[in-house]
């Protein structure tokens, strides 16, 4: 027994030299060798799930932890090239930015959704609106602060005002408030987008909005210069004298049925026939619900359309060395407006000289709000 003894203790010490652990009160021997091979089985399948799963964690971990995008301000580069009427390199263009006649109107078809029932004021009603209101022209000139008192319909007893200055006066105290809060808005919309070009990085709402201005501004190629030449304020005399051309200062059929403030045509779609127009002329005057609609689409036009592109040439480069916008100059490139050409622009600056209508140009609508008080 005892030699028995001494052999299983000498076994026993082989054994844990050799690195075997040999387990009281049990049936078996536990080895170190088995354990290190079920921790090396165990953290292969570790490694093997990892890299399994690991492309799905990274494509959710994207849509939740990524950078905002980045809008890539080239516009000092092309600023030139646009002025120039010259064209710039598309990159990645898609289907879904090519331009759409429609979006240059998306915000004036909303006016459609005024009701019927407008309110039209006879001229007496509007006089008294205007004196309750202290609405005064005078006034205005002074203080350069313009109430919002906003009018849908011209009246139809304006065409039958027999006193010229009453009847201008009347006139320029109906389509002012309209002008300048279109101005407003614009103004609006520039100071945002300076705001998104500024930043490094912008939001997805951000990004949404610049694209919905490229389709509203008709810039199809996303050039960022283009927007900003395009989405700019028309000069407030200079909208007066264009509106008391096209209507004889209120009086004229397509002012009265349509509040067609500045005879912009249209070749489908609703509109009024011209009289004594030839048989082959397809051309009305657009019409619209409200008046406000008309001064929206005569400044989209203004701001859009290739006849006018010399002209916003010269309100940038205006706005880039002055600050402000020189309407008597700006006139000069409005030739192609109407059919009479630059005899046109000498009426234009004419209305605006006689009946002192840059008083008018840096007019500011009073804010609605607090809110709009500190926006502007």
């Amino acid at each position: 027994m005892k030699s028995q003894n001494l052999n299983l203790q000498a076994i026993k010490k082989i054994l844990l030299k050799k690195g075997y652990k040999i387990q009281k009160n049990s049936s078996f021997i536990k080895l170190k060798p088995f354990k290190s091979l079920t921790y090396t089985i165990l953290a292969s399948f570790i490694l093997i799930l990892s890299f399994g799963i690991m492309p799905s964690i990274v494509s959710i971990s994207s849509k939740f932890l990524s950078s905002p995008s980045i809008v890539e301000n080239n516009s000092k580069l092309n600023f030139e090239k646009v002025l120039d009427g010259k064209e710039i390199e598309i990159n990645n263009e898609k289907e879904s930015d090519k331009l759409k006649v429609t979006d240059l109107f998306l915000d004036i078809f909303e006016f459609e959704n005024v009701p019927d029932n407008t309110v039209r004021f006879s001229a007496s009603t509007l006089e008294e609106i205007y004196k309750d209101n202290g609405f005064n022209l005078n006034e205005i000139r002074d203080n350069k602060i313009v109430k919002p008192v906003k009018i849908d319909l011209l009246p139809k007893e304006i065409k039958k005002i027999e006193n010229t200055k009453k009847r201008k006066n009347l006139f320029i105290q109906i389509v002012l408030p309209l002008i300048l809060e279109e101005n407003t808005r614009i103004k609006l919309e520039r100071k945002k987008l300076f705001t998104v070009l500024n930043k490094n990085n912008n939001t997805e709402s951000e990004i949404k909005w610049l694209r919905s201005k490229f389709k509203q501004y008709g810039v199809v190629n996303r050039d960022l210069t283009t927007l900003k030449i395009r989405m700019d304020e028309i000069p407030v005399s200079m909208a007066i004298a264009q509106a008391a051309k096209e209507t004889g200062w209120g009086t004229s059929r397509f002012a009265l049925e349509g509040n067609a403030l500045f005879g912009q045509w249209t070749f489908s779609g609703e509109g009024i026939k011209p009289k004594g127009a030839d048989a082959g002329d397809t051309h009305k005057v657009m019409k619209f619900k409200v008046l406000q609609a008309s001064v929206r689409a005569y400044q989209r036009n203004l701001n859009t359309h290739s006849s006018y592109r010399q002209f916003r040439k010269m309100r940038a480069i205006q706005r880039d060395n002055l600050g402000s916008l020189n309407s008597l100059e700006l006139v000069n490139y409005l030739d192609k407006y109407a059919e009479t050409g630059k005899e046109y622009t000498k009426i234009l600056k004419k209305i605006i000289e006689q009946n002192n209508l840059t008083d008018f140009d840096d007019a500011k609508l009073l804010p609605s709000s607090q809110k709009m008080k500190k926006i502007i």
